[in-house]
């Protein structure tokens, strides 16, 4: 015998509460909130078997509610609580059975405050456990909508059932579970004893569950869910590939700019120690862009304190500076070592154009006697080579702009990278080495 269509509303014919019939004619069995009861939707709500001592999950979401999803209205006609013991931890998860007259039943899933829709697969492909077990890498499945990477595997047994179904749960039937998900949805395939399945499932905002069943769901999460797309926000793609287009221009400028050997003023001039302090007549062109003064000392295993000033054709100091010029080296324990730098240079921009006097001071200088260093000869300063280079160009600023820039990029794409990473940590596939 079969359910009467045009039902809505039975008595329990265990306890005789009052029950709703809202599934449609495929329901086999009815199990009532009240008592724990299996009705027999088929056989005039016959009691099939009695679930007892039932403890209900915590969902917002109930039977009877009403809601639009994806432009389809749905009624919810029964609760499934599922749970996974692995590692010594439970795992649960609530399925709402979801029906709708012109579109048939489909599930909505509560996992860790998440929601995910779920409708049955009718396309080919199947990952078995034999073929994950048995693979090198992770098996996978292309449909006509992507393809599918393995995620996890999952053994569950039911905890709790209330309400309409189109199969017979029994309390502890465990269902075996291989999942596989791509860049926006997973499926599912299912063995439930001797019965698969197949199930795609996509991911369910808050504000979408929230104004299709009109109601306020207050779900705080957690992490994030496997199927929870990345949220870009406003122009996210053009930030991201306009700041990378930025930061390659500006550090090619800034290699360029680098590159710019420039003219030289004065090349290997000489002063000997015993000639300082020295003045040096340096030519200059205000249009000349930066340039640079280079010092190089014949310091070995010695050092050299030197005070440089310079002032401009009108006789106006444009810098004064010290520079340390000092070279040492040694032997220990580990070997040889050397360490300091026998050069020095200062760059600066002139201003006007002209005969710029730079005089080179000798405060102090000094040799170096260290442990490291016996039976290695010192040399203490006695000449100075003098360079000048005008017309070069800096690429400093470029280059910090374009790091700005980099990171900008970075953000962006380190936010999604991040978001990837963190859908597919909750896989159980290992690779092995």
């Amino acid at each position: 015998m079969t359910r009467n269509s045009e039902l809505t509303s039975i008595n329990c014919t265990s306890c005789g509460a009052g029950l709703d019939v809202l599934g449609g004619g495929r329901i086999m069995v009815q199990v009532c909130s009240y008592c724990g009861s299996e009705l027999d939707a088929q056989d005039n709500y016959k009691v099939l078997r009695r679930f007892k001592d039932q403890k209900r999950p915590q969902s917002p979401l109930s039977i009877g509610m009403c809601g639009t999803l994806y432009g389809v209205e749905f009624v919810i006609i029964g609760l499934v609580e599922h749970t996974e013991r692995w590692a010594g931890r439970s795992f649960t998860w609530i399925d709402h059975q979801l029906y709708s007259p012109t579109h048939g039943y489909a599930w909505l899933t509560l996992e860790n405050n998440h929601l995910v829709f779920t409708r049955r697969y009718r396309g080919s492909g199947w990952i078995s456990e034999h073929w994950v077990e048995t693979a090198d890498h992770p098996p996978s499945v292309r449909t006509t909508n992507g393809t599918y990477i393995y995620y996890e595997t999952t053994n569950s047994t039911i905890t709790y059932v209330e309400g309409e179904f189109t199969w017979s749960p029994r309390m502890g039937e465990r269902t075996f579970t291989i999942t596989a998900m791509s860049d926006a949805a997973m499926l599912g395939f299912s063995q439930t004893g001797s019965e698969r399945e197949a199930y795609r499932s996509i991911y369910v905002s808050q504000q979408e569950a929230e104004d299709g069943f009109g109601v306020k769901l207050d779900l705080k999460t957690y992490r994030v869910h496997p199927l929870q797309p990345f949220v870009a926000g406003r122009n996210f793609y053009f930030v991201m590939l306009s700041s990378l287009v930025f930061a390659t221009l500006c550090l090619a400028l800034a290699a360029i700019f680098t590159t710019r050997s420039g003219q030289d003023v004065l090349r290997n001039h000489t002063v000997r120690a015993a000639d300082l302090p020295v003045e040096i007549e340096i030519p200059l062109e205000d249009n000349n862009n930066l340039t640079a003064i280079s010092l190089q000392g014949d310091v070995k295993n010695s050092w050299v304190y030197m005070d440089m000033e310079l002032v401009d054709p009108n006789d106006q100091p444009v810098f004064e500076a010290g520079r340390t010029i000092e070279r040492y080296s040694g032997r220990d324990s580990d070997g040889n070592w050397s360490e300091g730098s026998p050069q020095t240079r200062l760059i600066f921009r002139p201003e006007v154009s002209g005969t710029y006097t730079l005089t080179l001071t000798v405060p102090e200088q000094g040799l170096w006697r260290g442990a490291g260093a016996v039976g290695i000869p010192e040399q203490p300063f006695s000449q100075l080579k003098v360079d000048v280079r005008s017309g070069l160009s800096s690429g400093y600023w470029m280059m910090l702009l374009g790091g700005l820039f980099g990171a900008v990029f970075l953000l962006q794409y380190g936010r999604k990278a991040l978001h990837r990473r963190a859908r597919w940590s909750g896989t159980d596939w290992v690779d092995e080495d």
